[in-house]
């Protein structure tokens, strides 16, 4: 496979930044570690002066400055974020885009008011059909100038846990996690989590800003008008055990028992099941999963692996949800390069101790 990647789509990969692996020990991702994708600038915005515009089709429109959104009920939730384009510089063909491998996620503890409360005040009229949300970064993409929106249909707006977000793990959003408010739809992939929010707006038709209509579908040519990308599809993620090296990261651990323990999550259902394979996928066995903490958090697992003779392996984890779906030995490609959920592959060399 040609990994190499474009002067353009290192500086993506300079400006945004992943999950280290490692730090899938945490089961709360602390808010430096989690993983960004920020694609415009970071908005410079000043909390006194900021408001939230709520509009459109709806008899009562509202303006709320971000004292009125902590003056009401706030609700908390732990929820799973990963990027739609994990995965994405593991396909062949290379896909031109930010040169993700497996780190593009984190689980946070978020904290906010419910959208469906505020939607309920203002009213939606009855030709209501999608929720646009608009943020204040703004940029070029494709030629096309906009400010980053994203839209869901009403029934999903009007979700149970569905937050207007200003605060991530106990304290205000940082500004490259979209201070002060950002939208959060758990179990969606993060490209719906419109962040610097300034303005909800009801519309009485589809939505068809450049996030919808060109990016963010499910592709086979530039000619496939293609289907949205919505939930994240499950997957599972190892810590790669023992010491890397410092170019490849390939891993080496002393011969004995190993343990193996990662996360797995899938936004349509909770996972039920993670299975291990020593072999490169050939064989694989059950691992332990921990209690589910969360519905929209990722979930815990361990295996006792028996490294006991030398040698080269390569280590692979894969997820199974309550609804059926599980991770493919390949996922299917697409020019968009997203949901690449084959199981991650970690090279280990079992040494003798000694």
């Amino acid at each position: 496979m040609d990994a190499a990647i474009s002067q353009d789509e290192l500086q993506l990969a300079a400006r945004n930044h992943g999950l280290p692996l490692e730090a899938l020990r945490y089961p709360i991702t602390p808010a430096g570690l989690h993983y960004l994708l920020i694609h415009y600038d970071i908005p410079d915005v000043d909390a006194d002066q900021w408001a939230l515009s709520v509009g459109g089709r709806v008899a009562k429109p509202l303006k709320l400055l971000l004292g009125d959104l902590r003056e009401r009920p706030a609700q908390e939730l732990t929820a799973t974020m990963e990027c739609a384009g994990n995965g994405r510089a593991l396909l062949a063909p290379h896909v031109v885009s930010q040169p993700w491998l497996l780190e593009a996620v984190g689980n946070a503890r978020w904290t906010g008011v419910s959208l469906r409360a505020i939607l309920e005040e203002t009213e939606p009229l009855d030709d209501a059909v999608e929720v646009v949300f608009t943020g204040l970064d703004r940029g070029f993409e494709k030629g096309v100038e906009q400010s980053y929106q994203r839209s869901l249909e009403l029934d999903v707006a009007l979700g149970d846990d569905v937050l207007l977000a200003y605060e991530m793990n106990g304290a205000p959003l940082l500004p490259q996690h979209g201070f002060p408010l950002r939208l959060l739809v758990p179990g969606w992939y993060g490209m719906t989590n419109v962040k610097w929010l300034t303005a909800i707006t009801v519309v009485d038709e589809p939505f068809q800003g450049y996030q919808h209509t060109a990016a963010y579908r499910y592709r086979d040519n530039e000619e496939d008008e293609g289907t949205p990308v919505t939930r994240m599809q499950p997957r599972a993620l190892m810590v790669p055990p023992g010491i890397p090296d410092f170019n490849t990261r390939a891993r080496t651990v002393p011969a004995g028992p190993c343990l193996l323990q990662g996360r797995a999550w899938s936004g349509w259902a909770p996972v039920t099941r993670v299975e291990v394979s020593a072999d490169g996928g050939e064989t694989w066995s059950d691992a332990e999963l921990e209690p589910l903490e969360s519905r929209w958090g990722w979930r815990g697992w361990r295996f006792e692996w028996a490294a006991d003779e030398p040698g080269d392996y390569v280590l692979c984890c894969r997820a199974r949800d309550e609804a059926g779906n599980v991770q493919p030995d390949e996922a299917d490609w697409n020019i968009g390069g997203y949901s690449n959920n084959s199981p991650q592959r970690v090279s280990v060399t079992v040494q003798t101790v000694g």
